[in-house]
């Protein structure tokens, strides 16, 4: 029994929910979402209030879809009213990003510029030169992009040089000693 699946999920005013057999669309101010429900989990609308149930109750494996299911199309109600957002942070001498349109410029360290093409449905704003703000409607997709601009020089553990996420922790190491 999922305590996910259980919970409902209210829709909020701005934001247009349908459900067309096992297909789900969900349009807000930020973007349109879509989904195919699994086959064994059913989804239901009443008066703004979606709820998520195993087709067959008794089976245990029906459940832990469902809440997988609410878990998505919550994310998607989320992501169409209010939309996601991560920021990174940049540290190390010398290390800037720039975007510049439909591309993020990154300085960082090496030989050569990296410049990172930014998927659609995503927009990436850079506050200053050591701030990535990575934000969309799909909170998936704005987490692959975040972690694939982490991912050019992730932070090393002895001068914590490299690119962040704004809330992470590194746990520094000590030098070599004589």
């Amino acid at each position: 029994m999922s305590r996910i699946a259980k919970s409902p999920i209210s829709v909020p005013a701005g934001v247009e929910f349908k459900i067309d057999a096992q297909h789900v669309t969900v349009k807000g101010g930020k973007g349109t979402l879509e989904l195919d429900i699994h086959p064994d989990v059913a989804v239901s609308l009443d008066d703004g209030v979606v709820s998520v149930k195993p087709v067959n109750e008794a089976n245990k494996g029906g459940w832990a879809m469902a809440g997988t299911m609410r878990a998505l199309i919550n994310n998607m109600v989320v992501g169409a009213g209010e939309g996601f957002q991560k920021k990174l942070q940049l540290v190390g001498v010398g290390y800037r990003a720039q975007s510049k349109g439909a591309v993020l410029n990154l300085s960082l360290g090496f030989s050569h510029p990296v410049d990172y093409a930014v998927p659609e449905g995503i927009t990436i704003e850079t506050p200053s030169q050591t701030e990535v703000v990575v934000s969309g409607c799909d909170k998936q997709k704005v987490g692959q992009v975040a972690a694939e601009i982490r991912s050019f020089r992730p932070p090393e553990p002895y001068k914590g040089k490299g690119v962040r996420y704004a809330d992470e922790r590194i746990i520094r190491k000590e030098a070599k000693k004589k």
